[in-house]
């Protein structure tokens, strides 16, 4: 079935400026992309002047990340309602944030619950570690992860749940998967779903992980794979046009 491509830039913690994050917003936002959804995450001090500078433009904005409760005494967070008129929804999981601010698929699942709650789109991170890939427990890891950060989570629907695949090994290393392992993942990743009842055929599947112009092809190519979260190539105009062109056929 066609599930409909997505590529979505994660700028993580950069460019250095919310002048540059701006700057870079409007290169993308004038970037053709036929055939292929695209979206960018901006750092949280930029979200406001990015998604100003893609206003009116097909180009979606999303969190890097996002709290669980509605407000409070969170220092440095953001809720859902801080989202609402600036984002469609927010990455939740990315194993940068499971490593550095300590989430562990309980938090998980509470922010995905949150996010979906409240209408938007939830981009859920799932992945395995290099100790794994190399005992050969991908599927396990990524059975467990789905049923855990899904454990309290209903009424999922394809059009505001997606799953990026993002081997920990791969990010940032420049040693991507293959097209084959990210196929496989997304196999296993989608009969996670089944089980809790989500339409898993048309939940969308990208990869992440070390995606360059270099090694698009392999992932655009790939069964089961409907796009890309892509890091450092997404800060940099060319590089991120050429992915979009890939998966956009």
């Amino acid at each position: 079935m066609s599930r409909g491509r997505l590529v979505v830039g994660n700028w993580k913690m950069n460019p250095a400026t919310v002048a540059d994050a701006t700057a870079l917003a409007r290169t993308v936002g004038a970037m053709a992309h036929p055939g292929t959804e695209m979206g960018v995450a901006p750092a949280a001090i930029a979200l406001t002047a990015v998604a100003d500078a893609l206003r009116g433009s097909d180009v979606s904005v999303y969190a890097q990340d996002v709290h669980w409760e509605v407000a409070g005494a969170y220092t440095g967070q953001l809720s859902v309602s801080m989202l609402r008129g600036r984002a469609a929804g927010s990455i939740v999981g990315h194993s940068e944030v499971r490593r550095d601010q300590g989430d562990d698929d309980a938090r998980v699942a509470r922010k995905l619950g949150r996010v979906l709650g409240a209408g938007l789109r939830a981009i859920l991170c799932v992945g395995e570690t290099e100790a794994q890939f190399a005992a050969e427990e991908t599927a396990a890891v990524l059975k467990q992860q789905i049923d855990r950060d899904l454990s309290d989570v209903r009424g999922i629907t394809a059009d505001r749940f997606v799953v990026a695949y993002e081997p920990i090994w791969a990010i940032g290393t420049g040693r991507p998967a293959t097209g084959a392992h990210a196929s496989a993942a997304a196999r296993t990743i989608r009969t996670a779903l089944r089980v809790h009842g989500v339409p898993a055929d048309a939940i969308r599947v990208l990869y992440g992980g070390s995606v360059s112009a270099a090694s698009v092809a392999e992932f655009a190519g790939a069964a089961g794979i409907d796009g890309a979260l892509v890091g450092g190539a997404s800060l940099k105009s060319d590089e991120f046009a050429a992915i979009i062109k890939a998966f956009g056929g």
